[in-house]
This record gives C-alpha cells, structure tokens and sequence, in this order.
C-alpha cells in the first residue's frame, strides 16, 4: 500500500490522535473508516435524492411500481427456498 501526506489543522490532528487513542486503533485507521462512512452516507444521499425526483414524476413511479410487482412475482415462482 502506497500513503501519502495530507495537511489538516492542528485541532483536526489532535481530534484524530483522540479518536484513534480512544479506539486503540492507528490514526490512518480512523481516517479510513471516516471516509467509508461519509462515502456510504453521500451515496444514501444521493439514491434518497433520486427517488424524490422519481416520486415528483407520477407517470415514472407508477413505472417502478408496476416493475416492482412484476419482479414480486418471480418470488412465487415455485422454487424452494433454502
């Protein structure tokens, strides 16, 4: 794994250092698993987003919602369920 520096103020740093102490974990860890959440949360964000616009268009969710009851369908297909 390659790394590489990044500047972030002094209370950012101490912040980290806290937050890394406290978890028992390396600071880079920290950062990681900062930037997978924030990389979940905006993806959340973004997919909330675009079903509020689809819900605004009433001709497009009543697409998704006749698409959704056919796939429903397939989960009566018969098949045995493990």
């Amino acid at each position: 794994m390659t790394t590489t520096t990044i500047r972030v103020s002094t209370e950012t740093r101490d912040a980290l250092h806290e937050l890394a102490r406290a978890a028992g974990v390396p600071m880079q860890k920290v950062i990681e698993q900062a930037i997978e959440t924030y990389r979940r949360q905006r993806l959340l964000a973004e997919a909330n987003a675009a079903y509020a616009t689809l819900r605004e268009d009433a001709a497009a969710w009543d697409d998704l919602a006749s698409e959704r009851a056919a796939w429903d369908a397939t989960l009566s297909d018969g098949l045995e369920r493990r």
